[in-house]
């Protein structure tokens, strides 16, 4: 069964330097059918104005991925870590026992376009920890490039979950398959672009659930980029 949440249904949020959209129940956006989807928390779809930012706040015992699709967005922690985060680039900070930090878009003149996705962690009050890599469009161009998993496989970032993420970048009348074993579930989220998720219409912004499905084949029906969650 695919469950599709469109883009135009998920919380809205101007602040003026900050526009998001909220898939899940986020801050000042509650909606109780929407608390997120197994261990999948949040999915949080930012754009950041020049110059501006989040200042320095904590996280705990959550698994923090984000995803940039344009610009660039500054790092800073109380780990030491410092780094700008830009397209391809996959960053994981597992916040576990406390993490302090900041995110800001370095840019005077550029905004900053961004998925910001929390991961409840399969065991709680971890050391915190840091990952940043790179997946170049020719990794994803074509076929579901793992970008996330529990143990790092293939050159991903770990996440403490039984959780597998996956990112595609799908040409017009290009298709990518996955197999989902019976016992598992899966959400597909369009970063950009428009596909067909097992003959269903999904276009930027729109998300959708997937359980009891053997297979997910997704096409693109324009230029198009996607992430797959594969989860317990």
């Amino acid at each position: 069964m695919i469950t599709i949440r469109r883009a135009e249904e998920r919380g809205h949020f101007n602040h003026g330097w900050l526009d998001t959209y909220h898939t899940f129940s986020f801050d000042q956006y509650y909606d109780p059918r929407f608390m997120g989807f197994r261990s999948l928390r949040v999915i949080n779809e930012d754009r950041v104005d020049p110059g501006r930012g989040f200042p320095t706040h904590g996280h705990r015992d959550m698994e923090i991925i984000t995803y940039v699709l344009e610009g660039g967005l500054a790092h800073k922690d109380s780990m030491g870590n410092g780094s700008v985060i830009r397209p391809g680039d996959v960053q994981k900070m597992s916040a576990g026992t406390g993490v302090r930090h900041s995110e800001a878009n370095p840019s005077a003149d550029d905004s900053v376009h961004l998925l910001q996705i929390w991961i409840v962690p399969d065991e709680t009050g971890i050391e915190p920890a840091y990952e940043q890599k790179n997946f170049d469009d020719e990794e994803k161009r074509g076929r579901l490039r793992l970008v996330g998993s529990p143990n790092g496989d293939d050159g991903s970032v770990t996440i403490r979950q039984d959780a597998r993420l996956y990112a595609t970048m799908l040409g017009n009348g290009e298709q990518v398959t996955h197999e989902l074993d019976p016992n598992r579930h899966a959400w597909v989220q369009v970063a950009r672009g428009r596909i067909e998720l097992n003959g269903q219409t999904l276009k930027q912004g729109d998300g959708a659930s997937a359980s009891n499905e053997s297979k997910l084949t997704l096409i693109g029906t324009e230029p198009s980029e996607a992430l797959l969650f594969d989860l317990a």
